[in-house]
């Protein structure tokens, strides 16, 4: 089959390669769609980052360079394994992609998105979306019953933002910031409006992204340029924000984050941080203000699917493009880099468009 695989930096081929196989307890899942996240751009412009490199195999699936790219897909059951049981051939399913030990504290208290030997299909295996069929274990694939596989796709990163809102703790009708309008601030912003944020500010300097974030829910949008943005936000909500999220891995917006919140509240971290950030603690102290990361999601897809069966999230809008396989890294890749702020989320198909 076809598969697009990363075989350095800068270097993505479409290969041909074996036919998966299915084994007991596994889903073979024929792809329809897979959104290119900003994990893949990092890898393709810096890495190997989490795609393990020759000579130092993942601990779980001992895969190395190199491996089938794509993590955020959907499709249809194709195939199943023995002792399967949930889904069958053809039903439309999203994937969580997802290798765990099964063994650390971590997976044994539940949390197994903090695996300590944590893996992603598309980074860590030899499995990806970017193919023609890929086989997960049974576990992570979640039915999407009549919701279409390009809004599928799309499960992924919602469920990010829905598992960073569900750690924040807010309840229904608090006050909420978002830093970044990017793909995950987006996501995170239609997450909030769902749960039953009161207010959601948005603050993100580019035009084209501030547009985008009304559309994903949010009340106010702020341009950082000319903005005390703390004093604004303050102004907004009466005082502070009950919770804020830094989805942009800056130090001056996580500065502006923990400035934003009010007396005791929250900042959630959901960036994944290119350096070591410089943080006044001070800021916390004062003010007793918590900061939590949140890493991708656990247990949330299936409440994730719910809210795009039910109409609370608005999906459709964040797909700014389609492309085929063969057109992954011009269409696709240099697409994202070249023209980041006039794109969401562009879908990649494996099948003839």
């Amino acid at each position: 089959m076809k598969a697009a695989r990363f075989h350095g930096r800068g270097d993505i081929r479409v290969d041909d390669v074996p036919d998966p196989q299915v084994g007991p307890g596994q889903v073979e899942v024929s792809v329809d769609w897979c959104g290119i996240c900003g994990t893949d751009l990092h890898e393709f412009l810096e890495g190997p980052i989490f795609i393990p490199n020759r000579g130092a195999p993942h601990p779980i699936t001992g895969a190395e360079l190199p491996v089938v790219m794509g993590h955020e897909f959907a499709g249809v059951v194709s195939a199943v394994g023995t002792g399967v049981t949930g889904v069958r051939e053809g039903d439309r399913v999203a994937v969580e992609p997802y290798y765990v030990c099964g063994e650390c504290v971590a997976c044994a208290s539940g949390r197994y998105n903090i695996c300590r030997k944590l893996g992603f299909v598309g980074l860590s295996g030899p499995d990806g979306g970017f193919a023609e069929r890929c086989v997960v274990d049974a576990r992570w694939v979640h039915p999407l019953g009549d919701i279409p596989t390009d809004i599928g796709a799309l499960v992924e990163p919602l469920a990010v933002g829905y598992h960073a809102v569900r750690l924040s703790g807010l309840r229904p009708g608090g006050t909420a910031a978002v830093f970044g309008a990017g793909p995950i601030g987006l996501v995170t912003t239609a997450a909030l409006k769902a749960a039953g944020a009161g207010k959601v500010v948005v603050v993100e300097p580019a035009a084209a992204r501030k547009a985008k974030a009304a559309g994903a829910g949010a009340d106010e949008i702020l341009d950082p340029a000319g903005t005390d943005v703390p004093d604004a936000i303050r102004d907004l909500t009466g005082g502070g924000a009950d919770v804020a999220f830094e989805c942009a891995g800056v130090d001056a917006v996580l500065a502006a984050a923990i400035g934003s919140v009010r007396p005791g509240g929250t900042v959630v971290n959901v960036a994944i941080w290119g350096h070591v950030p410089r943080v006044a603690m001070n800021d916390l102290v004062l003010s007793e203000v918590s900061v939590i990361g949140s890493l991708a999601y656990c247990g949330d897809h299936a409440d994730t699917i719910a809210l795009l069966r039910d109409g609370k999230v608005d999906a459709e809008q964040f797909i700014t493009g389609r492309i085929g396989l063969a057109d992954l890294v011009d269409g696709g890749f240099r697409e994202l880099i070249d023209n980041k702020e006039e794109n969401v989320k562009i879908l990649v198909s494996p099948k003839e468009l």
